[in-house]
């Protein structure tokens, strides 16, 4: 590959064997440095105008950057071997491990797609006035500062636009918030004295681009530690204030926020015709960033935290992450498996961990503990609620022996267990495999991974294409292997089959016409209802539709080919038109209205209008037509007159 590996064994706190190194990972090996970021930077510095490096450590990644920044040389590849494989107490047998990271992280990530987001520096300070004025009067020489006082005290300072009242409602996020104020009453600056608020009224707004909310109370917002722009701070805490302040006074200018997840409206099976169907995203998203629009929902950039949870739960593929696409998260967990058994290794163990709680819980564990069994390999992602059945199934049959997610404080379980609870059911073998842990401390980590025998899973590893509910139906399929009865699933589960009832069915096709995905489609030629399961997202449209009640849903996987397939799962006899013979129609149907209406209805009583309904579309036209009773008769067309005729009854002279 060109490339040369760059090792240090970090003042000889782990054993490096180079060679071994080398072999597992077909790059050519440094010699092993004592101190690559102090003693070792000259050699360093040599190598990256000409070569290519890639360091084996990622803790000083700051000071490799600047000094390629400073030779005027290519960012080097730094990858952490150390907290993840090195400091263990079976660091010696680590070389698999380490040979899986460093593929992995040299593994070139896309581009991140990002809006900016543009702050002003007008901030809006609520509170006590004992709290709120103070933090004010620090941040004024900052940022443009308005005081919303929760109380009016009799003493206020002169230089602050100060007003009191209480917040309503309040929206938006950083550099676009709108609150709207009760009790709002103004700073009178006229007469002496005192300073004197004026009149209250309700419904004032304000924009302002932070929020310092400094009351104690109710956040504003819904998991208020993901609204950018939003900080609130316990006012009995005058270090998290002043921590609040500071955090403040960063918020302006012009910031770059990612695009966490992309959002196809086309797929998106919410609603149709007023009919509500799926609504996972909107249940999941713990910011408030997805509201219904219509048939379709919209996500607010701007608020989205990229959790994933959206992502995780959507069944059709409408929302996915995009900081990275989930086919990257495909990708690195495919290439840490490959490498893992090229480089001798037999049944690895992914560790899946969030990029803050997560890593710091393992360095800590490195440093001061056991660190992680060599045979565990951590894989980081944005956030672990978007690690979801599809991921979890993807990593086993991608020739991991087992899959334990590293839930932390903030984990928003609510989304991740049922995800969990969905991959247990799509492979009920590989229940045993799948974990989640949850250590409070690092030595419970370590208790956690140490000590558990996994065997290697005897199946062939798939490559996993497409998004997330194709990748899923191939990894099952390959984890249950020759499996003939469907998979039942639980409820709310995105896979699954209807069940019509066919005594109540009268293929009015109005669940055909909604389908969101085609699941449920027509003949054009002879009265039927087809069904495709591998379609069928179980938004639950069709039955709220379906005028008779005759259709249920029932989550499930068919892992056979004829769930690839259409087919019939109702069928009429259709009805021959008494004039042509032409099909048309459902027979039930057409008698059914017959048996109604013939000799109950003042229309359909000693007429022939009861043959109406019994001819196709064009033989009712024709016989409407010419019959005389009928509102289109126009009687006989009278003859066209000629010229000829005008000259035939014209007088001579």
């Amino acid at each position: 590959m060109g490339k040369t590996l760059m090792l240090c064994d970090c003042g000889g706190s782990m054993k490096l064997d180079a060679k071994a190194i080398g072999e597992a990972t077909g790059l050519k090996c440094s010699m092993v440095h004592n101190g690559l970021c102090t003693s070792g930077l000259d050699t360093l510095a040599q190598m990256m105008p000409a070569g290519d490096p890639v360091v084996a450590c990622a803790q000083e990644a700051a000071l490799f950057d600047d000094l390629s920044a400073e030779l005027g040389a290519p960012t080097p590849v730094c990858v952490d071997i150390r907290d993840r494989a090195g400091w263990s107490d079976e660091g010696a047998k680590a070389v698999p491990k380490m040979a899986a990271l460093l593929a992995e992280g040299m593994l070139e990530h896309p581009p991140l797609k990002t809006l900016d987001v543009e702050s002003a520096g007008m901030c809006l300070v609520v509170g006590a006035s004992d709290v709120a004025l103070p933090a004010a009067e620090q941040l004024s020489d900052a940022m443009d500062v308005t005081v919303l006082l929760s109380d009016a005290p009799g003493i206020l300072p002169d230089g602050l636009d100060i007003l009191s009242g209480r917040i309503r409602r309040a929206s938006g996020s950083l550099g676009r918030f709108e609150v709207v104020v009760d009790g709002l009453r103004r700073l009178d600056p006229a007469g002496r004295g005192e300073l004197q608020f004026g009149a209250p009224k309700d419904g004032g707004r304000s924009e302002c681009d932070v929020i310092l909310d400094l009351t104690g109370n109710t956040p504003l917002f819904p998991s208020p530690e993901k609204r950018d722009g939003y900080l609130r701070a316990d006012p009995g805490d005058p270090l998290a204030v002043a921590r609040a302040v500071f955090a403040a006074a960063q918020m302006q200018g012009v910031f770059e926020k990612p695009f966490h997840v992309v959002f196809e409206e086309h797929l998106c099976a919410h609603s149709r015709a007023g009919q509500t169907g799926c609504n996972r995203c909107l249940d999941v998203c713990p910011t408030g960033a997805i509201l219904a629009a219509g048939d379709t929902v919209s996500i607010d950039p701007n608020i989205c935290a990229g959790c994933g949870s959206c992502a995780a739960v959507c069944p059709s593929g409408a929302v996915s992450y995009d900081a990275p696409p989930v086919q990257f998260l495909f990708r690195r967990i495919r290439t840490l498996a490959e490498a893992y058994r090229t480089a001798g290794g037999t049944a690895p163990r992914l560790l899946v961990h969030d990029e803050e709680y997560g890593a710091e819980i393992i360095a800590l564990s490195a440093r001061f503990g056991r660190g992680l069994p060599a045979d565990v390999i951590p894989l980081a992602v944005p956030n672990i609620a978007g690690f979801g059945h599809a991921e979890m199934l993807v990593a086993l049959a991608s020739g991991f022996a087992a899959v334990d997610i590293l839930a932390g404080p903030k984990t928003e379980r609510e989304a991740l267990d049922p995800q969990f609870a969905l991959a247990v059911a799509l492979a009920p073998e590989m229940a045993a495999r799948l974990r989640i842990i949850e250590p409070m401390e690092p030595d419970a980590l370590s208790d956690a991974l140490y000590g558990v025998k996994t065997e290697p899973l005897d199946i062939r590893p798939v490559l996993p294409l497409g998004g997330q509910r194709e990748a899923a139906r191939l990894a099952a399929k390959a984890l249950n292997g020759a499996i003939e009865a469907p998979l039942p699933l639980p409820q709310g589960a995105p896979y699954g089959t209807v069940v019509v009832d066919n005594d109540a069915c009268t293929l009015c096709l109005a669940c055909a016409s909604l389908c969101p995905t085609g699941a449920l489609g027509d003949n054009p030629d002879k009265p039927q209802l087809n069904f495709r399961e591998d379609a069928c997202l179980q938004c639950g449209i069709c039955t709220s539709t379906c005028p008779e009640n005759a259709i249920a849903l029932r989550p499930q996987m068919d892992l056979g080919d004829g769930a690839l397939g259409a087919r019939v799962v109702h069928e009429e006899e259709p009805f021959a038109c008494i004039e042509c013979g032409t099909e048309f129609g459902v027979k039930s149907t057409i008698e059914r209205i017959i048996e109604k209406l013939e000799g109950k209805h003042a229309m359909f009583t000693h007429s022939d209008n009861i043959r109406l309904i019994q001819m196709c579309d064009d033989c009712r036209v024709r016989a409407q037509y010419h019959d005389q009773s009928a509102p289109m008769f126009a009687g006989k067309r009278a003859p066209t007159r000629t010229t000829d005729d005008y000259l035939k009854g014209k007088k001579p002279n």
